[in-house]
């Protein structure tokens, strides 16, 4: 609207000018050569702008026919350029959908239009995923780092190609290369991380950690843990040679990472035997209040070792209860009352789960029945109800179950991977009634079958591809894969339970003979 208000004005102002001008024609004469001229302004102005439309056009003309040529050029340029582009965005869907024959056709096309375009490159370099040839997608990706801006792009393809051969190597130095072009790649610190890690180099590991702090690819909290972790991992390794410097290590870890278990754990020892026994009290007392764990309970009874089995008992029961409704807390008392044969208070603790106890509290019950009354019977009854009772905590990480905890996972070499959980494997076999009929488990609902037990896990290669880590467009699925025999793990075969103590036959015959005998030896040597 304002527009044509304004193309309004613009006509009445020219208008008016155009009626003044006729309203005042005045005279211009122009004398040359004895030429003579005389007109009037209105008719010079007409013939002036005349002769400027004229010379606009003649000079259009001139110029066409001059740019003619390159124009002709460049139009079709645009249109062949344009042609490599289409080849180039349907070889791209052609990839992410599994044709292979588009995309092998489409990925040639747009190299031959568009040359060395890093996207025709990267087409190319799929295609060759694709139809599984490794040599040519390798020899793209080498392609790649010729040029700056496809450099990273190029040796992300040679990492990826290099951990799908296993070749740890080569996926090592295109990773350092990487993250030496450009510290802010996170693949690559990270992948550069895991080999750090998987080979103990917790120096070199740290200072890849501090590159990622600086560079902002991981947050402070992470970074904080982190170096925790790595500070652990080279305190417990000169723990005994270098106590000194380990202390150091482990007061540094705890205080980045007050609940990371190890650290605290490491850091009470040295205290102790620094002399400063107060401080390692404290320190474990602080981190079992948060995550209580059997390494601290550990810890903190082996701060005084000459100490008596009942006064060991009696620390135990004060660290206990800064958090006694922790199972935690239930298996340290119960574990140090054995040790200072108080099977009374070992009992007690270890009612709080009676009705859901774990295998280490089973087993503890059967050796509270064997040692305080002999009774094998009972013992054989709580070793069976271990079988089938819940599984105890362990460090898992990646399918590994580890006795103690390890900085990194020996699986792909993820750092901070280790967690105190229950392992991922249910125990397997039937439910015993007696179990049934005390609580332990709960009976099978009628008409529903039993559930199937659950398989062993089969470790993972030493290093793993990530899914995640792709940067191409080819599902995983659609990739063909070289036929390599997967090892079938063996079955598992639950053992028959124990039965519950019949008493004595008339005449037993010799294997159950032996089988008793065998039995007694072993609660004898658990005694």
């Amino acid at each position: 609207m304002i527009r044509i208000v304004l193309f309004l004005l613009g006509i009445i102002v020219l208008a008016i000018g155009a009626a003044w001008l006729v309203d005042r024609p005045g005279e211009i004469v122009l004398t040359w050569q004895g030429w003579r001229i005389s007109t009037s302004v209105t008719v010079a102005l007409s013939v002036l702008a005349a002769l400027l439309v004229v010379t606009i056009i003649i000079w259009s003309i001139v110029r066409f026919f001059i740019l003619a040529p390159g124009n002709v050029s460049m139009f079709f340029r645009d249109r062949r350029r344009a042609k490599g582009w289409e080849a180039l965005s349907r070889g791209m869907i052609a990839a992410g959908a599994g044709n292979l024959v588009l995309a092998r056709s489409s990925a040639n096309e747009a190299q031959r239009i568009l040359g060395r375009e890093p996207l025709a490159m990267l087409l190319a370099a799929q295609a060759a995923q694709l139809d599984g040839d490794a040599e040519r997608a390798e020899v793209e990706f080498r392609a790649m780092l010729a040029q700056p801006d496809t450099r990273l792009l190029g040796l992300r393809g040679l990492y990826l190609e290099a951990r799908r051969r296993d070749d740890l190597h080569a996926a090592r130095d295109a990773a350092e290369e990487a993250s030496k072009s450009d510290s802010s790649i996170f693949w690559a610190s990270e992948a550069l991380l895991e080999f750090q890690s998987l080979n103990g180099e917790w120096n070199e590991a740290l200072s890849t950690v501090e590159r990622e702090a600086s560079a902002g690819t991981i947050d402070k909290a992470t970074a904080k843990r982190r170096r925790a972790v790595l500070l652990t991992a080279q305190g417990l390794l000169i723990e005994h040679s270098d106590p000194d410097k380990a202390l150091v290590l482990a007061r540094q870890a705890a205080k980045l990472a007050p609940a990371l278990v190890p650290a605290v754990a490491l850091a009470g020892r040295l205290e102790a035997k620094n002399g400063s026994l107060k401080r390692g009290l404290r320190m474990i007392e602080k981190a079992w209040a948060v995550t209580p764990h059997p390494e601290l309970a550990e810890s903190y009874v082996g701060l005084r070792p000459e100490d008596a089995a009942q006064e060991r008992l009696e620390r135990i029961k004060a660290l206990a209860k800064k958090n006694p409704e922790h199972p935690e807390s239930v298996i340290a008392v119960a574990r140090a009352a054995i040790d200072a044969q108080d099977f009374d208070a070992a009992r007690g603790a270890l009612q709080t789960f009676s009705s859901n106890p774990t295998q280490a509290m089973c087993l503890m019950m059967a050796e509270i029945e064997s040692m305080e009354h002999g009774d094998h019977g009972k013992a054989r009854e709580w070793t069976s109800r271990a079988v089938r009772a819940r599984r105890d905590m362990a460090w898992v990480a990646d399918g590994y179950i580890s006795e103690r905890w390890l900085p990194a996972s020996p699986v792909t070499g993820r750092l901070d991977a280790f967690e105190w959980k229950e392992p991922p494997v249910a125990p397997a076999g039937p439910i015993l009634e007696h179990m049934v009929e005390q609580g332990f488990a709960e009976p099978a609902p009628v008409g529903v079958p039993a559930p199937a037990p659950a398989p062993a896990p089969i470790a993972p290669p030493s290093v793993t591809t990530k899914p995640s880590e792709d940067i191409l467009l080819v599902p995983e699925d659609a990739r063909p894969r070289p036929s390599v025999a997967k090892a079938v793990p063996a079955p598992i075969i639950a053992e028959p339970p124990l039965p519950d103590d019949p008493g004595l036959d008339p005449e037993p015959d010799e294997d159950e003979k032996a089988a008793k005998s065998s039995i007694r030896g072993w609660f004898g040597r658990s005694a």
